[in-house]
């Protein structure tokens, strides 16, 4: 059977290619952060050619080098080749180095005594069982102790009451191992002081918590026809719109070749990158900045979906195969969601001279995951609409960061308080999103507009007329731009090509959430590091290998390979196969009521159709209203 070039890993292709490696590398320190379709060149998808199935397959092994990438080619039963990464960008972390630098830890004399200085018993195994050790990725701000090169962690640590306890509630303040990978050894124990360990509780089990609340009736969605989407592999089709849905190591969720009534709209469009950077002073959290998708493999920690939890309705799920750390095929069931949404109504008029209403409901077509790094649990839902808009949205929940305080100590402004002896800090989530155009079929040019106000003069006397104003960004450093919610900013994509039945060319527009930048000093390493940050907008040509918001491989690197290093040549995008990267997110300021879990906040964006049709796409929705 002919497998389409976008389709999703199967189970096989991924045994098939640890098989195919393991006769390839004879290292038998090879443990793995990765596996994932080698995405085919653009142009060869396009062209509908038939190529061979190429897995790129990432880890470390016993060289004390940045790791490897192995392309293996599943089709023809062979390994194409294996690439050595550099020291200083290197290939994500994975669990056995989770592990090596939590074994590190605790068999760490100094750590255990200057635990034990904070009251906690580190008298057995089974005491030492309950510290939960985070291990954070170490670039931008390794310690001196850690040879440049080296592979290399922090873990910071809390107290659980047993294993089923929120560690985060108790943590243990003041503490940093810093771990070098590479030699296998905890180099240095920061130690700023001992902080009184908090003894509330902060478990929010339903087994552990108050009674649940017995007043909320059932809402029960049933679709008794059947659903209005149909699934065929990973291929999606949906009330003309066809997409792929796969989940990629870096990228998390991906959509492929996205088209509306056969009309193409992206070729490609996920997260590239993120970081989440702190705010505070405190020495627990001054120096974390972590890129979760590209750090840790973001892809590689999705969750498996439960029908009544994380979904609800007439569902149909896609699994996920990846490989484990030590090359055992790892299945996720139910990894990507997709399900129908009532929407309200699409659209509504009352006719007063006849005494007549008409109205239509919208709906949306939900395509989700959700994956969790460490503390954090971010979802990813596009949502596709019957008018042609199509949706990102990001669901941010979990655990806050924590940090010990007494009163003395308590810093409101960098980071308040939200329970007994527990401040959070200030912090910021921003992601990029890559946006690979390929509108109406041909090539793309990338126009800002904003609502400017027109002078007092004969014509506006009062002053009070303004206009929409278009500018053509026809460079890279046209297009580095940010928001402007004040003046209505947005972007349009536009074919100049192809013309709608007014002679104006078919567009989509980027509507911005009012996001953040990056708030830190430009100077800064986590300003190099996540130099995509800085602006809400980039746009580049196509290229094939600039995937990465961040640059490929970032564990131990200082920005190297970034947009702001893609985008230095400044190259002509008038008119071209078109990139777009947009970074959107929020600056959170924790309160009590997130506390001891998160209750969700939301970024995204909209990109919504400007002439990419003649008239209101819904005029043709049932009428379905009941007496």
């Amino acid at each position: 059977m002919t497998i389409h070039l976008l389709e999703s890993l199967s189970a096989q292709e991924v045994a098939t290619a640890i098989q195919l490696f393991r006769a390839h590398h004879d290292d038998d320190q090879s443990f793995f952060s990765s596996i994932g379709l080698k995405e085919p060149n653009k142009a060869d998808v396009l062209g509908a050619k038939s190529m061979p199935r190429v897995i790129e397959l990432s880890g470390v092994d016993r060289h004390s080098d940045g790791g490897f990438v192995s392309l293996i080619d599943v089709t023809n039963m062979s390994v194409l080749n294996t690439t050595r990464l550099m020291l200083d960008a290197q290939a994500a972390y994975n669990y056995i180095d989770f592990g090596v630098a939590i074994s590190l830890t605790k068999s760490n004399p100094e750590w255990v005594a200057a635990v034990a200085a904070r009251g906690v018993d580190v008298s057995t195994d089974e005491a030492l069982a309950l510290i939960q050790i985070d291990p954070w990725p170490a670039g931008g701000y390794a310690h001196e102790s850690i040879p440049k090169g080296h592979r290399a962690l922090r873990c910071i640590a809390f107290l659980r009451e047993d294993a089923a306890d929120n560690g985060y509630a108790r943590p243990i303040h003041g503490l940093i191992a810093h771990v070098d990978i590479t030699a296998r050894s905890v180099t240095h124990i920061e130690d700023s002081g001992i902080v009184p360990m908090p003894t509330a509780s902060a478990r929010f089990d339903g087994e552990n918590r108050i009674p649940a609340r017995s007043d909320l009736k059932p809402i029960t969605i049933t679709q008794p026809e059947g659903t209005s989407f149909q699934v065929s592999g990973n291929k999606i089709s949906w009330q003309g719109f066809q997409v792929r849905a796969s989940v990629h190591p870096v990228s998390g969720l991906v959509l492929h070749e996205l088209s509306l009534q056969e009309r193409p709209i992206l070729y490609r469009a996920a997260l590239s990158e993120m970081v989440v950077p702190y705010g505070d002073k405190d020495p627990m959290h001054s120096w974390k900045h972590v890129l979760d998708a590209s750090e840790y493999n973001m892809g590689t920690m999705i969750n498996s979906l439960k029908l009544g939890c994380d979904c609800l309705g007439e569902i149909h799920y896609l699994d996920a195969h990846q490989v484990t750390f030590d090359g055992n095929v790892k299945t996720i069931e139910n990894a990507i969601c997709i399900h129908e949404e009532d929407y309200g109504i699409q659209w509504k008029h009352h006719d007063s001279a006849s005494k007549t209403t008409e109205v239509r409901r919208s709906r949306r077509l939900v395509i989700s995951s959700v994956f969790t790094v460490g503390n954090y649990d971010y979802g990813f839902y596009w949502y596709l609409y019957l008018d042609g808009t199509i949706q990102m949205e990001i669901k941010l929940t979990g655990i806050v960061g924590v940090s010990v305080v007494t009163k003395e100590t308590l810093n409101p402004a960098q980071a308040p308080i939200i329970g007994e002896n527990l401040s959070s800090p200030v912090h910021q989530h921003l992601f990029c999103f890559r946006l690979d155009w390929h509108l109406d079929g041909g090539s793309n040019s990338l126009f800002e507009n904003q609502i400017e106000s027109i002078p007092t003069s004969a014509s506006n006397p009062d002053g009070t007329q303004f206009q929409s104003v278009s500018r053509h960004l026809k460079t890279e450093s046209d297009s580095i731009r940010d928001n402007a919610p004040h003046i209505s900013r947005n972007w349009k994509v536009v074919n100049p090509a192809s013309k709608n039945k007014w002679g104006v060319p078919v567009a989509y527009k980027l509507l911005p959430a009012a996001s953040p930048t990056l708030l830190a000093q430009a100077g800064s390493q986590v300003a190099k590091r996540a130099a995509f940050a800085n602006h809400n907008l980039w746009a580049t040509p196509f290229a094939e290998e600039e995937l990465s918001a961040a640059g490929p491989n970032t564990v131990m690197h200082a920005g190297q390979g970034g947009l702001a290093e893609m985008t230095a040549g400044n190259r002509n995008i008038e008119n071209c196969d078109l990139v777009m990267w947009h970074t959107v997110g929020v600056t959170h300021v924790p309160r009590p009521e997130d506390w001891p879990v998160m209750p969700v906040e939301y970024t995204g964006f909209h990109l919504i159709p400007v002439g990419f049709f003649n008239e209101n796409p819904t005029l043709d929705l049932p009428k379905n209203c009941k007496s």
